[in-house]
């Protein structure tokens, strides 16, 4: 079922699973926060199962462009479009957030973002490939985030 993610009252909803369940709550909550003050537009998660081909285009882009499988279990997911831009995210049980950004016209800007939730560990799969940098969030803590360009088509 969807859920409008609220980030005045932060919740753990379609999380709990996760250690590090609150931060992921947060980080999740700071990109609804984002996409609701920069575009007007309600951040909206639902669990995998009711939306698997977020998923299988979110893993078709990381196995294609890196050779990347993300081992934690995904737990929700969203695609919608902004501003020219086609937006995926996945929520993993880990407290990784993947997101998409697919510019729909060529030439648009594309590329995979990684955020890792405060207190987690940067997962085996990314550890030695990409450099986190690191930001401050009053929802989500600290914030480690890392990204590629999308050079292929999808």
């Amino acid at each position: 079922m969807p859920y409008a993610v609220d980030f005045v009252n932060v919740s753990t909803v379609g999380l709990e699973s996760s250690p590090v369940a609150e931060a992921l709550a947060g980080l999740r909550a700071n990109e609804a926060r984002y996409y609701k003050n920069k575009f007007d537009h309600v951040f909206t998660v639902t669990e995998v199962a009711a939306a698997p081909e977020t998923l299988a285009w979110v893993n078709r882009i990381l196995a294609e462009e890196r050779d990347i499988v993300i081992a934690s279990r995904p737990l929700e997911v969203t695609s919608f479009e902004v501003d020219g831009l086609r937006m995926a995210y996945v929520f993993y049980e880990s407290g990784l957030s993947v997101n998409v950004m697919y510019g729909i016209e060529d030439g648009k800007k594309r590329a995979v973002g990684f955020k890792l939730s405060d207190g987690m560990e940067v997962p085996e799969e990314l550890v030695d490939r990409f450099k986190f940098a690191r930001q401050k969030s009053k929802l989500a803590g600290v914030i480690r985030g890392s990204f590629f360009v999308i050079k292929g088509e999808y």
